[in-house]
């Protein structure tokens, strides 16, 4: 079976077509950053309208590197949600009606669900079960993953999501958008041991994540410094470190409750350095395994929902008549593809 997958829940427009015998025959990526760096963050207005503009050159784009005519497409996935509505609706409308068109049937995908099983397009999946964090900018949740379709949130954020708190700490400091892979060259050039920020929940029971107060603790300690260059990098290691830190322990936490030896990390934030090098080394103590997807599937990709999509449809699952999209949607209501 071969799926061609569409990605556009944010601001980066994905197309991929993965072939169940053959793997991933080819995909690529459009990006939104030079577009959203001049606000800040994303105009979810304006990333609907650069979907619309992009999507179909994509489509162009991977077919001819995959070396496929539209009859050789089986079905088509795409993301359903969560995301914002309106650039959901662009990847909805154009799968369904590719579908429609090429009579061929279709499944709407969860995203998240396509970040937590990214890992599997790897020459090394992880095998069930397996604790998977997934953080990015709009996430930050630890699930416990028994098979697909069978997912139980642990512990999920009750603020910022930790990439939206990277984001948030970039602006304050000056360092433009997107906030991370800022923060991480920065952090590099700080001193650890200038400044300590808190580990927040650490000290409790628990496997929920709250990251509003380390951008506050940001901001306080930005006003009271010497708010030079130094300060800067000083104050991009101590938030780095603390969430990589938090992190870990939470990650530590579930591992041990549940018993499980295997964890998985996804989502943009996973291409940290710093949080992978600190997983690695916590895996490594509690005997247990870590997984990643590469570096160009942890942000949103549509490789992954071309694979996630495939796993539903060889299950049998159809999407109708119509489409739509759940710009919120729990990702414990999915359920149990049954085998045909």
């Amino acid at each position: 079976m071969r799926v061609l997958g569409i990605e556009t829940s944010c601001d980066e427009t994905g197309v991929a077509v993965y072939d169940s015998d053959r793997g991933l025959l080819a995909h690529t990526l459009y990006s939104q950053v030079e577009l959203h760096a001049d606000y800040g963050g994303v105009v979810p207005e304006l990333a609907s309208r650069d979907h619309v503009r992009k999507i179909v050159p994509l489509l162009d784009e991977v077919m001819a590197r995959a070396g496929l005519r539209r009859a050789e497409i089986d079905a088509v996935a795409y993301t359903e949600g969560p995301g914002l509505v309106g650039a959901l609706l662009v990847g909805a409308a154009v799968g369904r009606t590719l579908a429609w068109s090429w009579g061929v049937p279709h499944v709407g995908v969860h995203h998240m669900e396509g970040h937590l099983l990214a890992p599997m397009l790897e020459d090394n999946p992880p095998a069930f079960p397996f604790i998977a964090l997934l953080v990015s900018g709009g996430h930050s949740m630890l699930v416990q993953v028994e098979g697909v379709g069978q997912y139980q949130i642990l512990g999920d954020t009750l603020d910022d999501a930790v990439g939206e708190a990277f984001d948030k700490t970039a602006k304050l400091l000056d360092l433009g958008y997107p906030g991370g892979p800022a923060v991480q060259t920065l952090a590099a050039e700080g001193n650890p041991d200038k400044y300590k920020f808190p580990r927040p929940m650490t000290d409790r029971p628990g496997l929920d994540f709250s990251f509003s107060g380390l951008k506050t603790f940001a901001l306080n300690t930005w006003q009271t410094s010497a708010q030079d260059q130094q300060a800067k990098a000083d104050i991009a290691r101590a938030f780095q470190d603390a969430v990589v830190d938090t992190l870990a322990i939470k990650c530590r936490r579930a591992l041990r409750e549940n018993g499980v030896k295997r964890l998985v990390l996804a989502g943009g934030v996973s291409a940290n350095t710093a949080l992978r090098a600190r997983m690695q080394a916590l895996v490594k103590a509690e005997q247990a395994e870590v997984f990643y997807p590469r570096l160009e599937f942890c942000t949103d990709n549509g490789a992954m929902i071309a694979y996630a999509g495939y796993l539903r449809l060889q299950a049998g699952e159809r999407g109708g008549e119509g489409f739509g999209a759940q710009p919120r949607w729990s990702l414990e209501t999915l359920q149990q593809p049954t085998p045909l």
